[in-house]
């Protein structure tokens, strides 16, 4: 794919990568639908085709343009794990739903790739393994841990020693760490656009720049207004995640404040040679390692490194993180130099405290969820088959994640201005943690 500007979207790789769409015709007048779905994201468009493909009537919402928010944002990764919730922990909180999600989370990457290959969805996918590499040797203690925990529900993991990192990576600024040959990286925007054009092909209606103002249950259904028309629907996916107060903050505020949004900035290199893209990642990994800080890349079919990093505070923040990431970058790969970046951006991610995404049945017929907790790209494809399985009444004690009342975060507009200050602490831990045995 060239680079392709699309005005539309908020600048970036994906946006000036992917071949453009025709928005489908915003909403005008009442329609009736079996199934509404607010948001024509990940789990949004997933939810719809499974839908579809089964015969139901949806219809799909989206506030702006498919993959405008989180899903056409993101970096691309395509990771079968969660960040900080662990599966046994997992297990042991929610017990036998704790135990299929862990299983749902292990599987997610082949499920997204296998989804990819079904309905030949060019999105540059490539399933060649995802890396997570030790910063420091009590991580490594850490990694070996994953391995045997993720091991016992079938994921395909093993531990690599400091030696074979260093090949894997061409850097030997790690010491070990856990890989997964069933991840992988995407083009996002380009695998939401695909989803799309499955679903609309599936017989679902898709109705874009149609931004949801309110939903109410009432008699005759769940009643769904937007600035021009409303959609009345036996059941209803809210499926906005970090993005459901973006347009309107009273549309499912105890939803919204159930997690923090974290600005999560993205960047991607200009093209760099064929002898750096021969010794850093050769085998074009993904990798997110076990920084709090995270450091995280991989390579897209321009040739481009796509990483990243993280702020406190948003204001410059492009030209701000291009100085400390290009010199992060030359420390680690001292073969590629300090790289020039010809692409910066962010978007939204939920965050929780404990990091485990959010499952909730409010009310009879809505479901929802939140907090991907930067895990959203395979997490919140495979939550589509798993909301279709919900309408199509699945119970609780069946499905395959741990549906929970919905918790708001306490203070939750301080929460929102404290959140990303929690940066200085990891940095905090990241420079002490070396230094243990």
């Amino acid at each position: 794919m060239s680079d392709i500007a699309s005005p539309d979207f908020p600048p970036s790789l994906w946006n000036a990568a992917t071949r453009p769409r025709n928005p489908s015709s915003s909403l005008s007048g009442e329609a009736r639908a079996g199934v509404a779905i607010i948001g024509a994201g990940f789990t949004g468009l997933s939810a719809a085709l499974h839908l579809a493909e089964r015969g139901h009537k949806v219809i799909v919402l989206e506030a702006v343009q498919v993959g405008w928010g989180a899903s056409g944002r993101n970096n691309g990764q395509v990771i079968p794990t969660m960040t900080g919730a662990e599966p046994d922990s997992i297990a042991k909180t929610h017990g036998e739903a704790g135990e299929r999600f862990a299983q749902l989370v292990s599987d997610s990457a082949s499920y997204l790739f296998d989804l990819v290959r079904r309905h030949d969805i060019d999105c540059e996918a490539q399933q060649n393994g995802w890396f997570q590499p030790a910063h420091s040797p009590g991580r490594v203690r850490l990694s070996a841990s994953r391995v045997e925990a993720w091991s016992r529900r079938g994921a395909p993991v093993r531990l690599l020693d400091a030696a074979e990192t260093a090949d894997l990576i061409g850097s030997r600024d790690w010491y070990g760490g856990m890989l997964n040959s069933s991840g992988g990286h995407i083009n996002p925007l380009a695998f939401a656009r695909g989803l799309a054009e499955r679903v609309t092909a599936a017989g679902a209606v898709l109705h874009e720049n149609t931004p949801v103002r309110s939903i109410e249950k009432t008699p005759s259904g769940w009643v769904i207004s937007t600035p021009a028309g409303r959609v009345i629907s036996d059941q209803l996916i809210l499926a906005s995640n970090g993005y459901t107060d973006w347009f309107e903050s009273r549309l499912a505020p105890t939803i919204a404040h159930s997690l923090v949004p974290i600005l999560s900035w993205q960047m991607a290199t200009e093209p760099q040679p064929d002898a750096v893209r021969a010794s850093v990642l050769p085998g074009r990994q993904a990798l997110s390692d076990t920084h709090g800080d995270l450091r995280f890349f991989r390579w897209d079919a321009r040739g481009r490194l796509v990483t990243g990093g993280a702020l406190m505070f948003p204001f410059n923040g492009a030209e701000r993180l291009k100085q400390p990431i290009g010199k992060r970058l030359a420390g680690i790969f001292p073969q590629m130099g300090r790289p020039k970046f010809d692409f910066v951006w962010n978007g939204r991610i939920g965050m929780t405290v404990d990091r485990m995404p959010q499952f909730y049945n409010p009310a009879p017929g809505l479901w929802a969820w939140s907090a991907c907790n930067g895990r959203g790209v395979a997490l919140a494809t495979s939550l589509g088959k798993v909301f279709a399985d919900a309408i199509e009444g699945v119970g609780q004690r069946d499905l395959a994640v741990p549906i929970t009342p919905v918790r708001t975060i306490p203070l939750h507009p301080i929460a929102k201005f404290v959140g990303p200050t929690m940066l200085g602490w990891y940095r905090l831990k990241d420079r002490l943690e070396p230094a243990y045995p």
